[in-house]
């Protein structure tokens, strides 16, 4: 009779040694989910709004993913986070990839972002479309997405860039100035400094919008789709929240606060009127074949690689 409680007394302290084991590492494992960190660079644009919403509404944290949301100012330092390894992802663009890539380092576009492009005129110039803007100065940053939607407006109205005059500009600031002080005839800008131009006197030619062109994108690096997977599939239910958010609030309850975090020029909040964001969505095949021609015919990349070779479908698995 002793001989049997002392063996149930054991069997016991085992079954809650082993309840207690399942149980720590169920805990370690909760603990290792929250520690896995998913870094994203943003650009100061309205493509990175629907992330700074999801930061502060909670919905990262909603869908249990640790998001850290780095901010860059120009593409530059954002491409060289991404290639150091000290970004997994990031706000970027169709033809920031496509170098990118020719360039040895592996990145795939995973979704399309709202972004616009706009070609603005300057306050004296009366233009009101791009057919009459022949022999005219016209601002862009040089083998950027800025030159790319020049072009295409170009080519949709039988133009080249022969039939004007492409003024260099890298600083999207000092082109905005020069542009409201009556020193270029036209510029192309992305948001909100398109519209601040346009609060400002000038006014709007065309744009990507318009053209339905959306080069924008988002971008993640090879090993961080094989290793965060999950967590890039929770911080894009949290960024289809920020969305609907977004899509269904008044911009003056959420304008100052994007101001402050995005680090856009207090004049976006009386010029700029919040379009339509859509819900994360893998970018257009035509818009990438466009790209990849553009550069291709620059020569800014030998290869001409498919959309297959550029695109993830983690959204669909």
């Amino acid at each position: 009779m002793k001989k049997l409680l002392v063996l149930i007394i054991c069997l016991g302290l085992l079954a809650v040694t082993g309840c207690t084991s399942d149980t720590q590492q169920s805990a370690d494992n909760s603990k290792n989910a929250s520690d896995t960190i998913l870094k994203i660079g943003l650009m100061p644009d309205i493509d990175s709004i629907p992330f700074i919403i999801a930061e502060e509404k909670g919905f990262f944290k909603e869908e249990g993913v640790n998001v850290e949301l780095q901010h860059f100012k120009s593409a530059m330092d954002r491409d060289s986070a991404l290639q150091s390894g000290n970004l997994d992802g990031g706000v970027s663009d169709m033809l920031a990839a496509g170098f990118a890539k020719d360039g040895g380092f592996d990145v795939k576009m995973t979704s399309m972002t709202d972004g616009n492009y706009c070609l603005v005129a300057g306050t004296a110039n009366n233009v009101q479309s791009i057919k009459n803007m022949k022999g005219q100065n016209i601002s862009v940053s040089k083998n950027t997405i800025i030159e790319f939607v020049l072009d295409q407006m170009l080519m949709e109205n039988q133009m080249t860039e022969a039939d004007i005059n492409k003024t260099v500009i890298p600083q999207i600031p000092t082109r905005l100035e020069m542009l409201q002080n009556g020193k270029l005839d036209a510029a192309v800008l992305p948001e909100p400094m398109g519209s601040i131009a346009i609060k400002n006197g000038c006014h709007l030619i065309n744009s990507s919008e318009k053209m339905q062109i959306n080069p924008g994108v988002m971008v993640f690096i090879n090993d961080s789709l094989q290793n965060k997977s999950e967590e890039i599939k929770a911080m894009y239910r949290a960024y289809n929240k920020a969305v609907e958010y977004l899509n269904n609030t008044p911009q003056e309850e959420y304008m100052d606060l994007v101001i402050e975090k995005a680090g856009l020029p207090p004049a976006t909040k009386d010029a700029l009127t919040m379009q339509k964001y859509h819900e994360a969505a893998l970018p257009s095949k035509d818009a990438w074949e466009k790209s990849i021609q553009w550069l291709n015919q620059k020569g800014l990349v030998k290869e001409t690689y498919s959309y297959d070779d550029m695109v993830s479908d983690i959204l669909s698995k």
